[in-house]
């Protein structure tokens, strides 16, 4: 017979199967936090005091999600909330949930991990550590929503804040003391900025940091400010062409310097300009003007990868050498 009690939500019978889950809170107010998932123990997710998870902001109904594990697995229910329940970046009205998933819930994304059963944690104890997690946030002046890029890939972060049509600025750093702003309006993303380099265009700034794999990231509220070359992308276009485009820079990047690597026209200047189209002439131009291959991919208006495919060609022609 099963004693647990149904207020605390105790661990399962031993007679019932060893294999145990939990909701680990990877980003937002409660980043850190653990709630367990047990057997036929609901979970009932709101901003309502009275529920089993207790998610205390304004994007979260007061009765907003039900999780629930049975025969048939790990099922997540949206319950009519206001701004909705996403799992993987889709939203949902009601989705079975797997080891490795994520669920965007508020500003909260929680990843359904295996858990230790053996720990015996009860749903009653996990939200009151909930509480604890998000008064210790609080003191700490953290970002309402922030997280690892390990963690969250940026390309599944995108997905989220533009399914769930998110405004403010995603900030990311990485280990190379680099910073890179993502602007979002209603989940489109409208400027990007690496460093707050000039030289970068939007959309090519939203490319390179898709190769950014490890650091951190923090969404930061709006800004107001009007930039002069903003765009009007939706997420999905982004990462189509971005990902297409890093797998073909990834080919190039073997044939080509590093990026610190100087550069220069050919002296003599054997090849004859003539056989050059005028936008390989550009990237000529520029390789005379700045010098190292990371100037000319910034400075050419053409995106990394045509700016690379010509930079290959102009080396293998020996129009330009390294010095």
């Amino acid at each position: 017979m099963d004693t647990s009690s149904p207020k605390t939500g105790a661990p399962p019978a031993s007679g019932q199967p060893k294999r145990a889950y939990a909701l680990r809170f990877i980003s937002g107010k409660y980043q850190g936090g653990e709630f367990p998932i047990y057997p036929d123990k609901p979970i009932i997710v709101g901003r309502s005091s009275d529920l089993d998870m207790v998610l205390v902001e304004d994007m979260v109904s007061r009765k907003h999600a039900r999780i629930a594990m049975g025969g048939e697995g790990i099922l997540i229910e949206d319950l009519g909330s206001t701004n909705g329940t996403f799992v993987n970046g889709e939203k949902v009205k009601k989705a079975k949930l797997k080891e490795g998933d994520r669920v965007l819930i508020g500003t909260s994304i929680l990843k359904v991990v295996a858990a230790d059963q053996a720990a015996g944690v009860v749903q009653g104890d996990a939200k009151a550590n909930l509480e604890n997690v998000a008064a210790a946030r609080r003191t700490s002046q953290v970002r309402t929503m922030s997280g690892s890029l390990q963690e969250v890939p940026l390309p599944d972060l995108l997905q989220l804040f533009g399914t769930s049509k998110k405004s403010g600025v995603l900030v990311l750093r990485t280990d190379e003391q680099d910073v890179g702003k993502i602007f979002l309006r209603k989940g489109n993303i409208y400027f990007a900025s690496i460093n707050d380099n000039d030289d970068v265009p939007p959309v090519k700034a939203c490319y390179r940091m898709l190769t950014w794999e490890a650091g951190s990231f923090d969404l930061d509220p709006p800004d107001d400010r009007q930039f002069p070359d903003e765009v009007d992308l939706t997420v999905a276009e982004v990462l189509m062409e971005g990902m297409r485009q890093l797998d073909e820079f990834n080919r190039l990047k073997s044939m080509l310097p590093a990026l610190n690597a100087r550069l220069g026209v050919a002296s003599p200047l054997i090849p004859p300009l003539r056989d050059l189209a005028l936008e390989e002439l550009d990237v000529l131009q520029m390789v005379h003007n700045y010098g190292s291959l990371g100037s000319v991919l910034n400075k050419s208006l053409a995106s990394d990868l045509q700016t690379a495919t010509i930079l290959q060609k102009l080396l293998k022609a020996n129009y330009i050498e390294t010095n």
